[in-house]
């Protein structure tokens, strides 16, 4: 008697990547478009980031972006990669979610991130501090204390329509952020390339310190990183290129640019701090033909004992990296969508 294999819980980060040539609107509706292929496809979420001010991204307003996507789709879970609470009002927050809650109930996901915005004027245009990231704690509080008024409370200002909602809330985090998500009792999304040390004690430290709470009743962790998939190793590894050289670009030069094309990057001159960065930034990912990622995606979550992977793999070329979505779903087993 063989026992089956159990099936891999895969969803999607879009951060709406801007493509050398195009307008930041393509990059919006290609999000879009995204979303309705990867509800096909059988994933399980599809979420969209915030970012303000920066030259490669489109997505700076995710409340706004997520509900075009849900509008556009019909069962997958929306959410938020995240709404970066350090940036706004919890009030202001809440309201939103609350409104694309009850337009799309039982489909929305309050994903949230302690970033501030990069730059000193993005944070003056914002109202915001440096320091603004260190009352997330609070913020957080305030901000499922609309949801959800402690007992026999009696609040001085109601979020409607959010009051008595239910809306999945998460915490995004890197290092010490997965303290955060324990002591607030709510599952925890740590991304990055995956150095397997520091990936293992963050989520170890997540489980231990983890405090039950009325959204979650047992820690929940979502690893989030680039998969590259295509027939062959060379393919998959050009889909890393384009993402890399723009982490690299931003490292040395402090602007995040456009995605180029991965020809433009591979024969582009590099100065040796250059080098070095973009060498950095292709490490720690999953790429290669489908059964070979898929096994070592099953490895490391194993080993990390996660119960899900969000994907956030970004690439100039749109028909190769659907390309990869797709043999990734195929490979890993998920259910497409009925037709």
């Amino acid at each position: 008697m063989t026992t089956a294999t159990p099936a891999l819980r895969l969803s999607v980060l879009d951060r709406s990547r801007i493509r050398q040539g195009e307008p930041p609107a393509q990059a919006l509706r290609d999000t879009v478009a995204f979303a309705r292929e990867a509800e096909r496809l059988g994933y399980h979420r599809f979420w969209v980031a915030e970012h303000h001010g920066v030259p490669g991204v489109a997505g700076s307003a995710p409340t706004v972006l997520a509900a075009a996507v849900a509008a556009a789709t019909t069962r997958i879970r929306i959410g938020t990669g995240g709404v970066m609470l350090p940036n706004h009002q919890p009030m202001v927050v809440a309201e939103q979610f609350g409104v694309l809650a009850s337009l799309f109930p039982d489909r929305i996901d309050m994903g949230l991130g302690r970033s501030v915005a990069f730059t000193d004027g993005v944070r003056r245009a914002l109202g915001r501090e440096k320091d603004a990231a260190d009352h997330f704690p609070e913020q957080l509080a305030e901000l499922l204390g609309y949801f959800a008024p402690p007992p026999d409370s009696r609040p001085e200002v109601h979020a409607r329509p959010a009051e008595g909602l239910r809306v999945p809330a998460f915490v995004l985090a890197t290092g010490s952020g997965a303290d955060l998500a324990a002591e607030a009792g709510l599952p925890l999304v740590i991304g990055g390339p995956h150095g397997p040390d520091a990936l293992l004690a963050a989520v170890d430290r997540y489980r231990s310190r983890f405090r039950p709470s009325a959204q979650s009743a047992a820690p929940y962790v979502v690893l989030a990183g680039n998969i590259a998939v295509a027939p062959t190793p060379e393919a998959a590894h050009d889909l890393l290129v384009s993402e890399a050289w723009s982490t690299a670009y931003a490292r040395t030069h402090g602007e995040f640019p456009p995605l180029t094309p991965t020809a433009e990057v591979l024969a582009r001159p590099m100065t040796p701090r250059e080098r070095t960065a973009y060498d950095q930034a292709l490490t720690g990912h999953l790429w290669g033909p489908p059964d070979r990622v898929v096994a070592d995606l099953r490895t490391l979550l194993a080993r990390t004992g996660a119960d899900e992977y969000l994907v956030t793999t970004h690439s100039h070329d749109r028909a190769a990296l659907l390309t990869s979505y797709r043999l990734l779903a195929e490979a890993a087993g998920l259910t497409p969508a009925p037709e």
